[in-house]
C-alpha cells in the first residue's frame, strides 16, 4: 500500500493533519464501491417500489373487503406519509451529522421496514395512516443519511455519475411497482385484501436483506476525522484501501493533499445555519429552488399521470400500470445514461441544460395537450421524452445538495432542503393538479403544465448564475469543512 501520512495531531495546538479525503479521494473504482453503491442505494428502489404501489392501490383500498377508505381517508394517508418524510429528513439529517452516517443509515431503514411490513398488517384508517408516517420518517431520514454517505466514500471522479444513478434508481422500483401492480391488484388472481398487503410485505422482506447488506459499510472516515476520532479514521481508510488493492492487483498511488482541521464531537445549530444563510446564502437559495422544482415537477405530472389516463383517456385505474412501466424506465435511464457527462461536461452545464431543456420540452407538451392532439400512448411517449432528461435533472438537484456544504452540515442540509422542496411539491402539486384535472378542462391543466415548465427554467437560470463547478473536486475543496484550521 502507497505510504500516507494518515492523520497526525500537533502537539499542543488540537489540529489535526490529515490526507484521509485525498486517499479517499484517488482510489479506483472497484468492488468494494459497486457493494457500497448497491448496500446503501438500493433503498431508493424499495422505495419506488412501494410508493408506485400505494399509488396503484387505491382503489383497492376503498373496496370493503379490504380496509374500506374513503378518498378523502386515502388523501389523508398520504399527507402522513408525506409528513413523516419532512420530519424524518431534518430529525435524522441532525442526527446524522451528529453521531455518524453508519449509525443512522441503520436505524433509518430498520425503521423504514417496520412501517412498511406493518402497513401490510393495517385493519383500519387510523392504523394505515399511522404506519404510513412511520414509513415516511425512514424514508426521509435515509435521504439524508445515505445521500452523505455516498458522496463522502465514493471518489470524487465518479460522484456525480454515482450520485445520479443511485438518487435515479428509484425508477427501477417505480417500474417494478407498475408491472407488480397489474398482478397483485388483479382480482382474478388475487383475493383484493390480499395482493395491497403482499405487495408491502415484499418490499419489507426485501429491506431486511438490504440490513445484512450494510453491514460492510463503513462509517465515513471524513465525518470520523472532522470529529475527533483520527485514528479510527486512519484504520477506516487503511482497510479499504486494503480491499481495493486486493481487487484490482494493483498498487495505489500516493496520495496528494493535506487537510488541517480542528476536531469537534459536535457542532450547534448557530454554526450550521449562519453556514447556511450567511456563508453560503447562494447555495442555499439554489439548492432550494433546484429542489423545488423537481419536486413539483414530479409530484405534479407524474405522480398525477394515472388520474390523468383515467379523465382523459378513459384508461381503468388498474391498467394505468401499462402506461406508467415504459414512462419508470425511462425515468432511470435519463441518469443511468446522461449521468457521466455530469462529470466530464461538468456540473453547471449539465444541470443548468437539463433543466431547461425539461422546461422547453414540457411547454412544448403543454401546448400539444391543450389543443387535445394528445392519444393515452403519445402522451406516454411525450413524458418518456420529457423524463429522460427530467429524471437526470432531478437526481442532480439531490447531487448539488449534498455537495456543495460543509461536511458538518451535509446531511442536515440535504434534509432541509428535501423538506422544503418535498413541501412545497409533495403537498402543493398534487392539490393544484388534482384540480386541474378534475375540471375535465384540457386547457386548464395544460396551463399547470406550462406553470411547471417556467419553474424548470428558472431552476436552470438559477443553476447558470449560482452554480458551483464541482466536477472531479474533493468534497473539502468544495465547502471548506466548519472545522479547517486556519
Amino acid at each position: 500500500m502507497a505510504a500516507a501520512a494518515g492523520a497526525a495531531r500537533g502537539a499542543g495546538t488540537g489540529t489535526v493533519r490529515t490526507d484521509v479525503p485525498a486517499r479517499m479521494d484517488r482510489l479506483p473504482w472497484s468492488r468494494f464501491h459497486l457493494l457500497l453503491v448497491v448496500a446503501l442505494g438500493i433503498t431508493w428502489v424499495l422505495d419506488g417500489l412501494e410508493v408506485t404501489i400505494v399509488g396503484a392501490i387505491g382503489p383497492v383500498l376503498q373496496d370493503k373487503r379490504a380496509l374500506g377508505l374513503t378518498l378523502q381517508q386515502i388523501g389523508g394517508a398520504a399527507s402522513f406519509y408525506v409528513v413523516g418524510a419532512v420530519v424524518g429528513a431534518l430529525v435524522f439529517g441532525w442526527l446524522t451529522d451528529r453521531f455518524g452516517r453508519r449509525l443512522v443509515f441503520y436505524a433509518t431503514l430498520m425503521i423504514y421496514v417496520a412501517g412498511v411490513i406493518a402497513s401490510a398488517l393495517a385493519w383500519d384508517f387510523w392504523s394505515f395512516a399511522l404506519f404510513r408516517l412511520v414509513t415516511g420518517l425512514g424514508i426521509g431520514g435515509e435521504y439524508a443519511a445515505i445521500n452523505s454517505a455516498i458522496d463522502e466514500l465514493i471518489p470524487a471522479k465518479y460522484r456525480g455519475r454515482v450520485d445520479l444513478i443511485v438518487n435515479g434508481s428509484f425508477w427501477v422500483g417505480a417500474a417494478a411497482g407498475a408491472g407488480a401492480s397489474l398482478l397483485l391488484l388483479d382480482p382474478n388472481l388475487l383475493d383484493p385484501d390480499f395482493g395491497w398487503r403482499l405487495g408491502f410485505g415484499i418490499g419489507g422482506v426485501l429491506g431486511l436483506g438490504i440490513l445484512f447488506l450494510r453491514r460492510y459499510v463503513p462509517e465515513s472516515p471524513r465525518w470520523l476525522v472532522t470529529h475527533g476520532r483520527e485514528e479510527e479514521a486512519e484504520r477506516t481508510v487503511a482497510e479499504i484501501e486494503r480491499t481495493v488493492e486486493a481487487e484490482t492487483g494493483k498498487k495505489l498511488p500516493k496520495a496528494e493533499g493535506i487537510l488541517e482541521v480542528h476536531p469537534k464531537t459536535s457542532f450547534g445549530f448557530g454554526e450550521i445555519f449562519a453556514s447556511m444563510v450567511h456563508k453560503h446564502r447562494g447555495r442555499s437559495i439554489l439548492a432550494l429552488v433546484l429542489m423545488v422544482a423537481q419536486a413539483f415537477l414530479f409530484n405534479a405530472v407524474f405522480f398525477t399521470y394515472g388520474l390523468v389516463l383515467a379523465k382523459f383517456y378513459g384508461v381503468p385505474e388498474n391498467k394505468a400500470g401499462v402506461f406508467l412501466v415504459p414512462l419508470a424506465i425511462g425515468n432511470f435511464l435519463g441518469p443511468l445514461l446522461l449521468g457521466h457527462f455530469f462529470d466530464t461536461i461538468g456540473r453547471r452545464r449539465m444541470i443548468a441544460g437539463t433543466f431547461a431543456l425539461s422546461g422547453v420540452l414540457l411547454m412544448a407538451t403543454a401546448v400539444v395537450f391543450g389543443l387535445d392532439l394528445f392519444t393515452a400512448w403519445t402522451q406516454t411517449f411525450a413524458w418518456i421524452a420529457i423524463f429522460f432528461v427530467a429524471s437526470a435533472a432531478a437526481s442532480s438537484a439531490y447531487l448539488t445538495a449534498s455537495e456543495i456544504f460543509p461536511l458538518e452540515t451535509r446531511a442536515l442540509a440535504i434534509a432541509v432542503f428535501y423538506a422544503l422542496g418535498t413541501g412545497a411539491g409533495g403537498v402543493m402539486a398534487p392539490w393544484l393538479f388534482t384540480h386541474l384535472i378534475e375540471s375535465g378542462q384540457h386547457w386548464a391543466l395544460a396551463g399547470g403544465y406550462a406553470g411547471a415548465a417556467l419553474l424548470l427554467v428558472l431552476a436552470a437560470v438559477t443553476e447558470w448564475k449560482l452554480g458551483v463547478d464541482a466536477e472531479g473536486k474533493s468534497l473539502e475543496s468544495i465547502a471548506d469543512p466548519l472545522s479547517k484550521a486556519g
